[in-house]
């Protein structure tokens, strides 16, 4: 989908596209360092079964613009989230995040319930879960770590890590590489930000759980099958992928969020 419409934003712009009325709506919102694409397969399925689908490119991202004094904070990205949906007159839609973009769903669920129908998360960590000394140590060392590769390895070594499928590597290593590395590192240090542990928190609308079988990023493996008994849903684990799932396994993903909507609204 091109994103032909533009939402003005403090310290940004916002590149958006809405499929328009009609069908149940689901947002859908990418990981770091990548942009709308990512879900090009999903757009096509989802629309084909009805849906009303909106995608966006966060701030700094794809076709969106951040201003050269500006950072990128976790903040920003949840009240430009929640005015996208106000821009499309959306009450309550589905949200689907992956990576980063899983965190903000989450984040945005915990804090305006009322605004979601339900949310499927993707490859990402739990915000609200239980962190160990040693995870709370090595997720206060990643952004220093990342911030010791040098600019033009750190795209290459990303991509590696987030993908299986040799084509989809090497497209991930093209679209990594169009962020400056300062704001790459500030992405990671919002997605850092957005993890707050809360033994106690259950999601208060529908939670879906989907990931890669070979997802090795973070603790994303470990932890989300612990989310998902925590939470007494399913965990969806899609065969030959990675981090990158929409990417490496892209009809498999598809019908599984397809599945997901279609049971929702049964």
């Amino acid at each position: 989908m091109d994103l032909e419409r533009r939402l003005a934003r403090p310290g940004a712009e916002i590149a958006f596209a809405d499929t328009g009325p009609g069908g149940p709506a689901v947002v859908l919102t990418h990981g770091a360092g990548l942009d709308h694409t990512m879900f090009d397969d999903q757009v096509a399925a989802l629309t084909g079964r009805g849906h009303r689908v909106v995608v966006w490119d966060m701030r700094g991202h794809g076709a969106s613009t951040l201003e050269p004094a500006a950072r990128f904070t976790a903040p920003d990205a949840l009240d430009d989230l929640g005015a996208l949906l106000d821009a499309c007159g959306l009450e309550r839609p589905v949200l689907v995040g992956h990576s980063l973009g899983g965190n903000l769903v989450q984040a945005f669920v915990r804090s305006r319930p009322d605004r979601a129908a339900g949310h499927v998360v993707l490859d990402s960590t739990w915000n609200a879960g239980p962190l160990s000394a040693a995870g709370r140590l090595a997720l206060a060392a990643a952004a220093p770590a990342l911030a010791m590769i040098p600019a033009r390895s750190l795209p290459r070594q990303m991509a590696r890590v987030s993908a299986v499928v040799p084509d989809v590597v090497a497209r991930l290593e093209e679209v990594f590489a169009r962020m400056p590395k300062r704001t790459f590192l500030d992405v990671w240090r919002a997605t850092a930000s957005l993890v707050e542990p809360d033994p106690g928190y259950r999601a208060p609308v529908p939670l879906v759980l989907v990931r890669g079988a070979r997802d090795r990023t973070g603790n994303i493996a470990t932890a989300m099958p612990r989310w998902a008994r925590a939470e007494g849903v399913r965990e969806t684990v899609v065969p030959d992928a990675g981090h990158v799932v929409t990417w490496d396994a892209p009809d498999a993903t598809s019908r599984v969020l397809l599945d997901a909507l279609e049971l929702r609204h049964r």
